[in-house]
């Protein structure tokens, strides 16, 4: 037989091995090829060869016949190949490695497949001797096995293993007996283990390849054969598997594979990993999830660095180019390095093209900050350029050259700046880059204001809160509101210096109206999901801030918008629970017309919920609306919420919402934003009325 064919059939009796030749029985079984090439053994059967089972070498069991009975064996297995009924030999066996021949009975039959011999060998001596020599050496063959068995009973807890394995796995035989095999597993081997227990109940048996946790808390890794165990009346019993360790193949495995994805120097992803990730991102983006933009970052004077201070220096630059770099991108963007001072960041999932711009800025922001190299200090700075999947290419091979392009458009517009493929979305990014400058005039020349829109109880109608709403006072274009900046701000990251401004003065003026309102006044300020990421620190000067000016944390109420609860940021969700623990209300603003908002709010512990103007706006005319309004009432009185209805028009709308049970409103038929000094006389009014 050709070696192809052998490893077929190898293949092929695999899995009817275990429970037809069973492997832990004391006598040997074999199956052999009709050439006798032994294609498996079981552990009895190697021990009488004095072979390695799971190392075979093409080993032929004519090999192993003392010679004066080579010619019975010819014919003992020329017999079973012919006869289905099977045959039986008597003659002498030679183990390798020069240990005594001994007699042994054979028994042959033709395999099913019609390819192969099923042989059995026992040693041919009175019964009584031979089953107590065949135990014995059972049960020696079992303690010094190279392989690890472990054996489980019906409820998946350890009845056995050999020495073998417990010394895999760094127990005692005895502190295993009794465990479940689950107990020396992580998670991942657990979910692992599950899949494969489901199968062994139905009778499948099966090789798989499972990780352990050591005593010592080292990974080990084995591949694990597994046979079922059955009762005389077909119930399921148990299992049991041999084990080999394969920790060091896995070792060596992983270790290529991270050399063949991962930049040696840097850690990052290479060109190859790079271009797999590019390609799997393409895919999502045709399958809808929004768009994806390309970087192609290139560092400006590294050979300089590199001339001057030598490659060591150079390499230390690399690497703490690459931590800064990944600093300034998001965890879900892919960042790699091309080679050289080349590097790449792949932005997924994107829905405005400023997101990349913020990105960039960044990325160049972070790399022009001076490099301190072991007591050498070297400057440098990043030309970047930006190509759009699927408006700038087709595939991945194109993307790349458009950025590599967009890139050297940066080299020659001076260097430390980013552009992008096509010229319109340029001219686009350059307007927001004019705007964020304006932002910044803006901050330095205080051309920001803070108007109160009022909020009153729908019972009573007085004034109890107010909104902080942010304006800019631009210098040509007059009063503008949040609409027309905002983008721009967040973008540009100038949303944090702006919003802490916002909120200083919203609460310097919540304690003066606590005053003349009352203690249960409340003013509450908007924070975007953009400052949840990015505002961390901010956060805790803002509640240091309200402890200076002796106000109680509910004085303020933190307004967010849906997209914030939908927001899988870490600091997101983190920045929420800190507000619930320092006692700083939230609400949720413009609930009822977007994204699927009830099945977040258990996500996050809110205060109130906002009726969006646009769902108002509907009471009167759609039954549709007004039911509407009435549900998200009666679900807030169940999950313990205020209600707050915002852009109330007229009376009627006012009236509506009373009756469904709204506790308040604001809204032009009450008031318009308002300067802070206006506020105090329209509460007065509101007293009175």
């Amino acid at each position: 037989m050709t070696g192809v064919t052998l490893e077929r059939l190898r293949q092929e009796h695999e899995q009817s091995w275990y429970s037809e030749l069973q492997l832990l029985a004391p006598s040997g079984y074999f199956l052999i090829g009709f050439d006798s090439t032994i294609l498996r053994a079981n552990i009895a059967g190697a021990g009488m060869l004095g072979i390695d089972r799971t190392n075979l070498n093409g080993a032929r069991l004519r090999d192993f016949v003392s010679p004066r009975f080579s010619e019975d064996f010819e014919r003992f297995l020329q017999s079973a190949i012919n006869d289905p009924a099977g045959c039986t030999c008597m003659l002498r066996l030679q183990p390798a490695g020069g240990g005594p021949s001994f007699h042994v009975t054979l028994r042959a039959s033709a395999d099913p497949g019609g390819q192969a011999c099923r042989v059995v060998a026992e040693f041919a001596t009175g019964a009584q001797e031979n089953l107590a020599r065949s135990e014995e050496r059972f049960r020696r063959m079992v303690h010094m096995s190279s392989e690890g068995m472990w054996e489980l009973d019906a409820d998946g807890l350890t009845t056995f293993v050999n020495p073998r394995m417990a010394q895999m796995m760094g127990y005692r035989i005895e502190d295993m007996i009794g465990r479940e095999r689950g107990e020396f597993m992580d998670e991942e081997g657990r979910a692992m283990l599950r899949r494969h227990q489901a199968r062994r109940r139905e009778g499948e048996e099966g090789e798989d390849e499972c990780k352990f946790v050591r005593k010592d808390g080292s990974v080990l890794w084995v591949t694990m054969a597994t046979t079922p165990i059955f009762d005389k009346d077909g119930n399921f019993a148990g299992s049991l598997a041999l084990a080999i360790d394969i920790t060091e193949q896995k070792k060596s495995a992983h270790l290529a594979w991270r050399q063949a994805n991962y930049d040696a120097l840097t850690g990052l992803p290479n060109r190859h990993m790079f271009l797999d990730r590019l390609d799997n991102e393409m895919r999502k983006v045709d399958r809808g999830e929004g768009f994806l933009a390309l970087l192609f970052i290139d560092l400006d004077h590294f050979k300089q660095v590199n001339d001057e201070l030598g490659h060591a220096m150079g390499d230390l630059l690399l690497v703490e180019a690459a931590r800064r770099i990944g600093h300034a991108v998001r965890t879900s963007d892919t960042l790699s390095r091309l080679g050289g001072d080349e590097f790449t960041a792949i932005l997924p999932g994107l829905h405005l093209v400023s997101a990349a711009d913020r990105i960039a800025q960044a990325v160049i922001a972070e790399l022009a900050q001076p490099f301190e190299l072991h007591g050498h200090s070297a400057s440098i700075s990043a030309s970047v350029g930006i190509a759009l999947y699927p408006d700038d290419a087709s595939n991945t091979a194109r993307l790349l050259e458009c950025a590599d392009q967009a890139m050297y458009a940066s080299k020659k517009a001076g260097r430390n700046c980013y552009s992008y493929f096509t010229q319109d979305l340029q001219d686009a990014a350059m307007a927001r880059l004019e705007v964020a400058s304006s932002l910044r005039e803006a901050v330095r020349e205080h051309q920001f204001e803070v108007l109160y829109q009022p909020i009153v109880s729908l019972s009573t109608g007085e004034l109890c809160k107010a909104e902080a709403l942010l304006r800019w006072r631009h210098p040509r274009h007059g009063l503008l509101s949040p609409a027309a900046f905002m983008a721009y701000a967040e973008s540009s990251g100038m949303i944090l210096e702006i919003g802490d401004w916002a909120f200083r003065q919203a609460a310097r003026q919540a304690a003066e109206w606590r005053g003349l309102f009352g203690d249960g006044f409340q003013v509450s300020v908007n924070k975007s999901a953009v400052e949840f990421r990015r505002a961390w620190q901010l956060d805790q000067g803002w509640m240091a801030y309200i402890g200076e000016l002796g106000l109680p944390p509910g004085s303020l109420l933190i307004e967010i918008k849906e997209s914030v609860l939908l927001d899988e940021a870490t600091s997101v969700q983190d920045g929420l629970r800190e507000y619930q623990v320092a006692g700083v209300q939230v609400a949720l603003d413009d609930f009822g017309t977007g994204y699927s908002s009830m099945a977040h709010l258990n996500d996050v512990v809110l205060d109130y919920i906002k009726i969006d103007p646009d769902l108002v706006r509907r009471i009167e005319a759609e039954p549709a609306g007004l039911a509407l309004c009435q549900a998200i009432v009666a679900m807030a009185r169940k999950l313990g919420l205020k209600v707050v209805a915002e852009g109330v028009e007229n009376g009627r709308q006012r009236d509506l919402l009373f009756e469904a049970g709204c506790d308040f409103a604001q809204g032009y038929m009450f008031a318009a934003p308002m300067p802070a000094h206006e506020v105090a006389a329209f509460g007065e009014r509101r007293r009175l009325h």
